[in-house]
């Protein structure tokens, strides 16, 4: 049996329990490839039963969610499990660093994501990542489930089909309909320049070495 990713295991649970669920996931990425990450998914339960079965799912358990992010490539920084009994809702939040996002692909959690970033036309690069599709049923209700990708791309922003823009920070929000049989979340950009040295640290650096041959010459002419 293959393993599925956590966050459709997470899914799919969801339906058997009839619970509300949300997935937000915030993600930088730097000019080199590299950036972090921000995961948190919740749930809430509507009886006694389901508070019981989800204190059981591995994705509520702090030990089988840092499996699921395992990697040579990724560092966790956070990985908080916790409930809220105010609002009956059951949360993880997940940390990381990556060194490129693509290796986020060799994880457990991000299996069948496709992430990617591509050489594009004129110096540009394409970001893309697969929504994969979620099976429905059992009386699920597709208002109950939202999942929000947000992605802080290093670039000017030429092309996407985010739902809402905002300067280099793309946000794609869904309900269950909207992923229908499967989504892409893509976006073209042309990365910003690496950091340059400023002109002026130059000139400064000049003028104290000017400075310093000046003061060397007036003591020898003494």
């Amino acid at each position: 049996m293959k393993k599925l990713s956590l966050f459709f295991t997470f899914l799919i649970i969801s339906v058997y329990l009839s619970s509300c669920l949300n997935y937000t996931q915030v993600t930088t990425i730097k000019v080199d490839g590299s950036g972090n990450m921000f995961i948190h998914y919740w749930m809430k339960w509507k009886n006694s039963r389901d508070s019981l079965l989800i204190e059981n799912l591995g994705i509520f358990n702090q030990d089988s969610v840092k499996k699921e992010f395992l990697s040579d490539f990724v560092k966790l920084t956070n990985v908080e499990v916790y409930k809220d009994y105010s609002d009956s809702t059951a949360h993880t939040k997940v940390e990381l660093e990556f060194s490129s996002l693509e290796n986020l692909n060799k994880t457990r959690a991000f299996k069948g994501a496709e992430l990617s970033i591509k050489d594009g036309p004129e110096n540009t690069k394409i970001f893309s990542q697969f929504i994969q599709p979620i099976a429905t049923g059992f009386g699920f209700e597709s208002k109950d489930f939202s999942i929000t990708y947000i992605y802080y791309l290093p670039g000017q922003i030429l092309s996407n089909n985010a739902t809402s823009v905002s300067n280099n920070k793309l946000t794609w929000k869904y309900t269950l309909d909207e992923i229908g049989t499967g989504k892409y979340i893509t976006a073209t950009y042309r990365p910003f320049k690496l950091k340059e040295t400023p002109v002026w640290i130059y000139y400064s650096a000049l003028f104290v070495i000017i400075v310093v041959i000046f003061y060397l010459f007036s003591k020898r002419t003494k």
